[in-house]
């Protein structure tokens, strides 16, 4: 084209200097990270592991592609494939089901529904049943109507395609939060707290700000999809389940109660996990069943394995939340009073919904000590599949709520954001506002150290420049601190069991009711094993978790899991050690192998269960109090984003972290977790996107229309700093569990995001207060520059 010349700012000096860097895409940079941890004492002996940075057990194997999972694992003889057949309709009557040429298909071996279910073909976790196949109607898109066995995986779903259902439409098919409020369509019982005197507060205070924000849902896309393996074993109604899970205890009493057998009956083997983020709990359980239903009524072996279209369509994700908030602060920047509520899209059946808003409630104060505060949680029912557990538990979405009003009082009083939350932070010995004793000292050197490490306030300076001299690309920088309650809310769910063996060779065979899905739970145990026995980890193997060995176990979620199975392996080796200690001091120049040997010929046992009772936790939500949190974590975020005004593109150019995680077991994995719960955070409030249909159709499945963070994502130069000299002394070796906080920083992106947008808009003459949803995509941080493109379209 003729007019290619002119747009070169050498040849065509028109084009100003200030708007000449628009003209350059943002590069990927291999990202360059820093990672700070306290070295281990000078004292420790060199064979002790606790708190050094150990390479994750099956770290090369998950590397180089020898990791098996459950898609890895050998064909069973005569084995059997399934593929599930799903509704089309939100909302609707089944008038009838025509399977004659699905029937007809090569290699069709039968097809499974609802009638072949031999007990129970519903599971009753709440006061709401969640269905295994759907009988007379569908009430979400995705719901399995049933299923097709056949002898190999492409026959299976070209079959399951050939399934006919015709529907009757049901009114009304309720699909967004708005409408479920619009038609009173809400899942009991609804959840209030509420500390001092709100109204009265509003009476008194210099300003008060209204506002809603719309947060959007997150998949959770695992590497590895919902997967399991029935293996009927031909007598007594016996199963082996390998199943891909967090809780392989749930699994069996839905199968056994599905298949009307005993839980003795059902055996459930879990080697490790391609990952879960809560996705892998109530809804795996329910398509186990559809596998050992088809098992039971075939008599071999099934394999089911979703594609990642049909786990995306099937399964649910984090809950999308509706929040609407009003907030009264005096000039200075004190708030005094906040009222919140929080409508939450939990989908058509309970699943964990309820408990996600009780825990957005109970944390979403996150750093801040509000004096009069009253916040409300509803769960909508609607006609979308249940939305379930996620990596922080509603926290990621109330949190963002809160740190939204921070910057909306920001705005109103002229203040900057950072010096609005030091003002309202919790700086003594408080409660919160359901009457938990906490001591903020760390969430202050957290927030003081992340200023110093990220230079806060030099940086600013150098984008307030940067800004001045670039009209079409901006930066922003946003710190942001967190508490984060550690805590499962009841003492009967943190309870953990462990199963120690000695071989007569010295080997060392471990076990844990602990889930590993990449976070490293099971090289923790092995290190602490080590401590405990004095042996080298090399001498300790663990094989997998399965309900033969440790019965009831709870799920791995929440952070927990080496908090309470820490314990329960610590407590199995101290009772091994104690029976072998008087061998031990009759002869102390032994070797271990000498030990056991001696321990073996004397008739020692040398294996030894270890058993945690649990956290003393409660909640009383009647009175709006409890102890629901056993310790706190705290730390703080500073990222800095540059955007591209033009085409709403970013990149993260800057993150720097502080995390008080008490004393490390493995800093290694510690920081890994953070990282990666970093980045997902980014992706839940920046990039990933969910996309329905008006019929309730998932559009965005799979990653070509659903964006996850890629390394380019990552920014540029990102460092974890542990905080040093912190102490723990509820947990295992003064540690905290760490897998889930991190994730909530990722908002530090966002606000660095709005921090940027609102340079542009106040070079525009724009002073109104702008108001973003999550997630914080290109499309709306380009509406939000506010030009005159736009109205060109």
């Amino acid at each position: 084209s003729n007019s290619l010349p002119f747009q070169d700012p050498c040849r065509y000096p028109g084009i100003p200097v200030e708007c000449r860097s628009v003209l350059q895409d943002f590069k990927t940079r291999m990202p360059q990270s820093i990672q700070i941890y306290q070295a281990s004492e000078p004292s420790q002996s060199p064979q002790d592991p606790v708190g050094r940075p150990i390479m994750h057990q099956s770290g090369i194997a998950h590397a180089t592609g020898e990791a098996l999972y459950i898609d890895d694992l050998p064909s069973v003889d005569g084995e059997l494939f399934l593929a599930v057949v799903t509704s089309s309709r939100a909302h609707a009557k089944i008038v009838s089901i025509d399977t004659s040429e699905a029937l007809k298909g090569p290699g069709v071996f039968d097809i499974v529904t609802a009638h072949d279910v031999p007990a129970a073909n519903e599971f009753y976790y709440s006061n709401e049943p969640e269905i295994i196949f759907a009988r007379n109607k569908v009430i979400c898109v995705g719901q399995i109507v049933c299923a097709v066995v056949a002898d190999s995986d492409v026959h299976a779903k070209q079959a399951a395609a050939k399934v006919k259902i015709v529907y009757e439409m049901l009114e009304p098919v309720i699909l967004t939060i708005e409408e479920a409020i619009k038609y009173n369509s809400f899942f009991e019982p609804k959840r209030k707290l509420e500390q001092g005197n709100v109204d009265q507060a509003f009476e008194t205070v210099d300003n008060i700000i209204e506002g809603e924000m719309c947060i959007g849902g997150q998949k959770h896309f695992y590497m590895e999809t919902q997967s399991v393996l029935v293996v009927p074993k031909g007598e007594d109604k016996e199963m082996d389940v390998y199943v891909s899970t967090q809780h392989p205890a749930i699994i069996q009493e839905i199968v056994a109660t599905s298949l009307g057998v005993p839980a003795n009956r059902i055996m459930c083997h879990v080697k490790r996990v391609g990952g879960a983020f809560g996705g892998k709990l109530l809804k795996t359980g329910l398509l186990a069943s559809v596998a050992a239903v088809a098992a039971n009524k075939a008599s071999r072996a099934v394999r089911l394995v979703l594609s990642r279209e049909d786990d995306m369509l099937i399964v649910g994700g984090r809950h999308p939340f509706l929040a609407k908030y009003k907030v009264g602060f005096m000039n200075d920047g004190w708030i005094t009073a906040v009222d919140t509520k929080y409508y939450i899209n939990g989908g058509c059946t309970p699943d964990e919904s309820v408990l996600v808003a009780e825990v957005s409630l109970l944390k979403m104060d996150n750093a801040y000590n509000i004096p009069n505060l009253r916040c409300c949680a509803y769960v909508c029912k609607t006609n979308l599949p249940s939305n379930t557990a996620f990596r922080g538990f509603g926290f990621p979405q109330s949190g963002l709520v809160t740190e939204t009003w921070i910057t909306g009082v920001a705005d109103k009083t002229g203040l900057s954001p950072e010096k609005i939350r030091e003002i309202n932070m919790y700086k003594k010995n408080e409660q919160t506002h359901f009457k938990q004793k906490l001591d903020p000292q760390n969430l202050i050197r957290c927030w003081n150290e992340c200023m110093e490490k990220s230079a806060y306030y030099s940086r600013k300076t150098a984008i307030n420049e940067f800004n001045k001299q670039n009209y079409w690309k901006k930066r922003g920088l946003a710190i942001v601190p967190m508490k984060f309650p550690f805590g499962l809310g009841a003492h009967f769910l943190s309870q953990a069991a462990a199963l120690v063996h000695i071989y007569t060779d010295g080997s060392v065979l471990l076990t844990h009711g602990g889930i590993e899905m990449g976070q490293g739970i099971n090289t923790k145990m092995i290190q602490i094993a080590s401590r405990e026995l004095n042996i080298p980890m090399s001498c300790i193997h663990f094989c997998e978790t399965s309900t033969t060995t440790i019965p009831n176990a709870c799920p791995s979620v929440g952070s927990a899991g080496t908090d309470v199975n820490g314990m329960a392996v610590k407590d199995a080796c101290q009772t091994l050690l104690k029976r072998l200690q008087p061998i031990i001091n009759k002869n102390p120049k032994g070797t271990w192998n000498d030990w056991i040997k001696e321990a073996f010929e004397q008739s020692v046992s040398l294996s030894a269960t270890g058993y945690f009772r649990g956290y003393n936790e409660y909640m009383d939500w009647e009175k709006g109090e409890g102890h629901p949190f056993t310790y706190f974590l705290y730390g703080a975020a500073c990222s800095e984003v540059e955007i591209n005004c033009l085409t709403g593109d970013h990149k993260n150019l800057r993150t720097d972290i502080v995390m008080d995680i008490g004393c490390s077991i493995n800093p290694a994995v510690d920081i890994g977790q953070i990282e990666g719960a970093f980045v997902q955070g980014i992706g839940l409030y920046t990039m990933e996107e969910l996309k329905y249909s008006p019929e309730g159709v998932l559009c965005t499945r799979g990653p070509d229309q659903y964006k996850i963070p890629a390394v380019c994502d990552i920014p540029e130069h990102f460092s974890v700093s542990l905080l040093p000299s912190s102490q723990n002394p509820y947990a295992i070796y003064a540690s905290k569990g760490i897998g889930e906080a991190g994730l909530f920083l990722g908002c530090s992106v966002f606000f660095a995001l709005r921090d940027a947008l609102t340079s542009v808009r106040s070079e525009r003459g724009l002073k109104k207060t702008l108001a973003l949803n999550s997630p914080l995509t290109a499309e709306q941080i380009r509406a939000s520059c506010a030009d005159a493109f736009p109205e060109m379209v």
